[in-house]
């Protein structure tokens, strides 16, 4: 339903619309003048103006003229008068008036006009947020794969806690894939066909974040040409997913505590409380109970957005998951014509530390599909410090004295010292060019001075 002004000087019908307003479920105010009714427009928004023509201090004209010119979302305005005119129908038409009455109306007639005004004033803010919305869409992420109990637990309680309205903290590294929790959980929700808005707290600069979050009105600041939806307008019905969310400046966590406990706020450089119903979902990489301690976040803050927390853990402790995220990384890369991972491909994958997670997994799926041949992925495609960990390859190497079979074997094992992985970073680089040294110094990104260098100081100048 509509939330209507009515503005009449005379009182007795004032109350006999409002009355009749109210009992068909709108939710209604009332003015006795232009002026006052302004006042009232500045201080929150309506969806439909009631509004008579002839009034003492600002007439009806004054201001319907007013709330066009001063107003960044005005209020559909239906006219009523009972000295009607053709000039000034004509003039309220044109200065966007929704439609104009003629006293006596009746009730049943203004009940319509007001159903339908309404209608059109939602129908613009919904276009409104709707375009907000789509500006940022970003691309489709992955479903999550779980193979580990350790996931497996995490997309339990994902499951339990998403029907409730409850905020939720997402916890763990960077790179684990903490946006995709917030995500399954607003697709598991009653909120999933409402707006799911995501904003990183540490990519904005400190006087940036609290417009981006809250919105503006035209003229708060050098720039601000209109009037801004912020996100918890945009998110209104649904999730607002707020990553890095300790790193939001003291400032204004006070401000983000008080929009959650009261479900308003004020948009920058505005008067009028803005009403929404919206779910948090935060997200951090950092100890929150240290975070707390330091005095670096709210501590009513933290209790507030962490009704229930879920940690994502890191790829290392999981590591048999990494095997299926290969491949389904893979896919999402090349599609259809996603090349094979060999055996031993896989055996260094699944070895690896993996301190970026995902993230880091993904870019390196991403230049070994650049690098492979015949479809295949193989160990000649990973980065050397990949390998590195569990490749065993052999080599012959000559170190001055031959054997009988004019050279020694060399098996790599892992490095135990910084020398030991430069060497083995050197003979991966030279396995995968065929041991071509100007190729291999430009595949390390050191000089071919330097690279020789480094084979007399390893003894692999002669092969």
């Amino acid at each position: 339903m509509a939330k209507l002004l009515i503005v009449d000087d005379e009182k007795n019908l004032r109350l006999v619309v409002r009355k009749e307003m109210t009992r068909q479920g709108h939710e209604t105010d009332e003015a006795a003048d232009g002026e006052a009714a302004w006042n009232m427009l500045e201080q929150q928004d309506y969806d439909v103006v009631l509004c008579d023509i002839n009034m003492p201090r600002l007439d009806g004209i004054g201001l319907l003229r007013r709330t066009r010119e001063r107003s960044q979302n005005p209020p559909e305005v239906i006219m009523l008068t009972g000295q009607a005119t053709v000039e000034t129908a004509i003039e309220a038409m044109k200065l966007g008036a929704y439609d104009y009455l003629t006293k006596p109306y009746r009730i049943a007639e203004l009940s319509a006009l007001v159903m339908q005004a309404a209608e059109k004033q939602q129908l613009k803010i919904d276009n409104q947020r709707l375009r907000a919305q789509i500006a940022r869409t970003s691309v489709s992420l992955p479903e999550i794969v779980a193979e580990s109990s350790q996931m497996k637990e995490a997309l339990r309680l994902v499951r339990r806690v998403s029907p409730s309205d409850a905020s939720v903290l997402i916890t763990g590294e960077s790179g684990v894939g903490k946006e995709l929790v917030a995500q399954a959980i607003h697709r598991l929700s009653g909120r999933s066909d409402k707006p799911f808005i995501d904003l990183n707290c540490a990519a904005l600069q400190d006087t940036l974040l609290e417009s981006e979050l809250f919105g503006h009105e035209a003229g708060a600041f050098s720039g601000a040409r209109t009037r801004k939806l912020g996100l918890f307008e945009i998110a209104d019905g649904g999730t607002l997913f707020l990553d890095e969310v300790m790193e939001m400046p003291m400032a204004l966590q006070s401000k983000l505590l008080r929009a959650l406990e009261t479900k308003t706020f004020f948009r920058v450089g505005g008067v009028k409380k803005v009403e929404v119903d919206v779910r948090l979902i935060a997200a951090t990489n950092r100890d929150p109970e240290r975070a707390v301690d330091d005095g670096t976040f709210r501590a009513d803050l933290m209790y507030r957005i962490n009704s229930f927390e879920i940690n994502v853990p890191p790829l290392r402790t999981r590591r048999e998951d990494i095997e299926p995220l290969a491949r389904h990384l893979l896919f999402k890369i090349a599609g259809q014509n996603a090349p094979e991972i060999a055996p031993n491909a896989i055996e260094a994958l699944r070895a690896f530390d993996w301190s970026g997670n995902v993230r880091q997994l993904r870019n390196c799926l991403e230049r070994a599909v650049l690098l492979s041949d015949n479809s295949l992925i193989t160990t000649r495609e990973l980065p050397p410090e990949v390998v590195c960990r569990t490749e065993k390859p052999s080599f012959s190497v000559s170190y001055g004295s031959p054997t009988s079979n004019g050279a020694n074997s060399f098996h790599n094992a892992a490095p135990n010292n910084l020398r030991d992985v430069e060497r083995m970073q050197i003979i991966g680089a030279l396995e995968k060019t065929g041991w071509h040294r100007g190729k291999t110094a430009e595949l390390l990104g050191i000089s071919p001075s330097t690279l020789y260098r480094r084979l007399r100081e390893y003894e692999l100048d002669v092969r």
